[in-house]
């Protein structure tokens, strides 16, 4: 397991801005805790008093802030959101659901902002101790389709939201390249009931086998 030491299971729900990764971790929490199992959810940036004022300077900002100064601001809240709330979580043995986790980084900060990837995986190491999700789910969605989908819900944007397609087409390319044994995608333009239904069936496989491991 990638976080070591404890027996819960870390996973991620990741995709670009309107993709429905806060519902469907919504949706995730709630169905282990019909099975029985505590799960607790996150968000990023945030989930503790000091990356709930990271979140806010570097979300809600009216005010222009440099890259690496909004990198930081975001690690900030990373590293004490892993201390605080994932780490303790995982080592008492639950699920722990994240909206967002170094995925987002990648794509917003190395790819958005134009950031050096070695410079930030390497503070990205020292944020979260190292801590690799059991599994990320990727929900894939065009930008236009996002987009479509944030003005009908009518919210406000963010900083990040506010930026222009070019930015959010490259921060898709991170996502739709990303790849390895822990990273599986899914169409987030099908239905609602067609994507959770590919995500449990990801996500049980993932803390099926984490169980077995207690055994």
């Amino acid at each position: 397991m990638g976080h070591g030491g404890g027996v819960g299971v870390f996973l991620v729900v990741e995709g670009p801005e309107g993709a429905g990764k806060t519902t469907l971790v919504r949706w995730l929490a709630a169905q282990f805790l019909a099975e029985g199992r505590s799960a607790l959810t996150v968000r990023e940036p945030g989930g503790t008093p000091v990356a709930e004022a990271a979140r806010k300077l570097a979300l809600k900002s009216k005010h222009d802030i440099a890259p690496a100064a909004e990198l930081f601001l975001i690690l900030a809240a990373r590293a004490d959101l892993v201390e605080r709330e994932i780490r303790p979580a995982l080592e008492a043995g639950k699920v722990v659901v994240a909206d967002r986790f170094d995925l987002s980084t990648m794509a917003y900060q190395v790819a958005g902002r134009g950031l050096p990837r070695e410079d930030v995986a390497a503070a990205l190491r020292l944020a979260t101790g190292g801590l690799v999700p059991d599994l990320t789910l990727v929900l894939d969605v065009p930008v236009e389709v996002g987009r479509e989908r944030q003005r009908r819900l009518r919210k406000e944007q963010d900083r990040f939201e506010r930026q222009d397609d070019a930015f959010h087409e490259r921060v898709r390319a991170v996502y739709r390249d990303a790849s390895g044994p822990r990273v599986v995608h899914l169409d987030a333009t099908l239905s609602k009931k067609a994507v959770q239904e590919s995500a449990w069936r990801e996500v049980t496989a993932v803390s099926a086998h984490s169980l077995r491991g207690m055994s």
